[in-house]
């Protein structure tokens, strides 16, 4: 449907909102988004963002629609996502101007995700059922972006709501579900400024319905685990020379031997010690023959197996099996276009052998009694990822090196999206990292015990085994996925038979 055939109520409003104007709204709303995640966590702001790149939207052309998307998804990463420069510039060793550069074509290549569906959407869609047709486009735009191209799900908008009402949805139908209640709350509300009182009903409804949903979808599976996190703080830029592999030897060891009796689990960080498995065999025997009987030990490790490495995390003393990272991060664990990049800057020579993914179907790790699904670093903000090893799993572990963040806000945005995970499947879940955050997440996603960042130091506390399913660990994102796209199929089908 054109402009010009538009309601005339909706014009009066839309008429308000230049294409400029709308850019630079969509611009700010970026931003908002970004404070209503971590660590500004306000959470408010998230339906008030999505109100603001709605608002007047279909008096917009495709191409007007499309911008605008585009200078939504520019405020979002160009603010949320700004740690990309730290990692390039501090740890890629790369120059300010080309990693400002680089960083500047990252945020401007992810902004693509809202554009693209954006300005497909008001092509095919009008404003007729608009209020659900442009939150379904929302969750579809967020979709894409989990999948396409390896993925990058960071800064999803139903992160930021795990601390707001909206947070009880979760265990229902996870992030996405979170992110299609926020953005029919910023669509509804403003119908319900264009004075369509019946837009209150279904906000209300949004709202209300969570207070009525059960607080415990699972229950202790036994008794609760005396764990001990470890953090060496150690320096990114030595780690992988051999200063700074004698120090992690000397911190985890230490800190080790240190741990009370009683202490049921010990946790090592993603590659805690900088080197092979084959290399680290020799210490690891050293520390497994001081555990007490019953302890187990569970560190990340590199593992080369033939001509292939992984990063994985395996088990000492009472502890069976290991895991091998599947989704691996694209020029920090392996370097797209290989032959093409190579040797061009420093950015592109990692410091580590490019890494092979790990199966897919992989089953827990037994450790301590209990059996523990994991994510390593980057996959724990893959919600379906994560609800596949929940599903046969009693307690969650990620281990990750944060240390690539600086001192940024990315650490606090990957502890908030971890905190989800242990929301949407009712276990809970406990984070190791090399210098921050580490921390143990009870099965509602509330921080039961937290370390102070850039310490060398151990966290102590305890993690229940938890049984049972939630209905998202049962399901996945799927229906969320199916429903949202259902939503802007009936407004395309609405506004073409009222335009046919």
């Amino acid at each position: 449907m054109d402009a010009e055939n538009l309601p005339a109520r909706y014009m009066t409003l839309a008429g308000r909102i230049s294409p400029a104007l709308g850019c630079l709204l969509a611009l700010t709303a970026g931003g908002l988004t970004t404070l209503s995640a971590a660590p500004f966590a306000l959470w408010w702001l998230g339906p008030l963002a999505v109100a603001l790149v709605y608002s007047g939207i279909h008096a917009l052309t495709p191409a007007q629609a499309a911008l605008r998307g585009w200078c939504y998804g520019v405020g979002l990463f160009g603010s949320g996502a700004s740690w990309v420069f730290v990692a390039i510039h501090d740890y890629g060793y790369t120059g300010a101007p080309l990693a400002l550069f680089l960083t500047g074509l990252f945020v401007a290549s992810l902004a693509l995700f809202f554009a693209v569906p954006f300005g497909l959407y008001r092509r095919v869609t009008g404003p007729r059922l608009a209020f659900l047709s442009f939150a379904g486009a929302w969750v579809v735009s967020e979709w894409l972006r989990t999948w396409l191209f390896t993925g990058f799900p960071w800064l999803l908008l139903g992160t930021s709501q795990v601390d707001s009402p909206l947070a009880a949805w979760a265990p229902v139908g996870g992030v996405y579900l979170l992110s299609l209640a926020t953005a029919l709350t910023g669509t509804l509300g403003v119908e319900l400024l264009r004075r369509r009182w019946w837009a209150a009903a279904p906000i209300a409804a949004l709202w209300l319905i969570p207070l009525a949903l059960p607080t415990q979808w699972t229950s202790p599976a036994g008794e609760p685990l005396r764990v001990a996190l470890l953090q060496s703080n150690l320096d990114q830029a030595i780690k992988w020379a051999p200063e700074g592999q004698r120090e992690a030897v000397n911190i985890y060891t230490a800190l080790t031997g240190e741990q009370p009796d009683g202490i049921d689990l010990i946790v090592w960080p993603e590659v805690a010690l900088p080197m092979l498995e084959v290399q680290a065999r020799p210490i690891l025997e050293r520390v497994q023959s001081n555990l007490a009987p019953d302890t187990a030990l569970l560190t990340g490790i590199l593992q080369r197996d033939g001509g292939d490495y992984y990063n994985s995390v395996i088990g000492l003393g009472a502890a069976e099996g290991e895991y091998r990272k599947a989704h691996l991060v694209p020029f920090g664990e392996y370097l797209p276009l290989e032959r093409l990049l190579a040797g061009t800057i420093a950015l592109f020579d990692l410091p580590m052998p490019t890494l092979t993914p790990g199966p897919e179907d992989q089953g827990p790790i037994h450790a301590a009694g209990t059996t523990i699904g994991n994510a390593i670093c980057y996959e724990i903000i893959y919600a379906d990822r994560v609800a596949e090893q929940a599903r046969g799993a009693e307690l969650l572990l990620t281990v990750s090196n944060d240390t690539w963040f600086g001192r940024s806000i990315g650490p606090l945005q990957h502890l908030q999206m971890a905190r989800l995970r242990a929301l949407e499947n009712g276990r809970y879940l406990i984070r190791a990292t090399s210098n921050g955050v580490t921390a143990i997440i009870d099965h509602q996603g509330r921080i039961t015990a937290r370390a102070p960042q850039f310490q060398v130091t151990s966290l102590r506390g305890e993690a229940v085994p938890m049984q049972g399913q939630t209905p998202f660990t049962r399901t996945g994102s799927w229906p969320i996925w199916l429903l949202a796209g259902l939503l802007v199929l009936l407004g395309w089908t609405f506004n073409k038979r009222r335009s046919g």
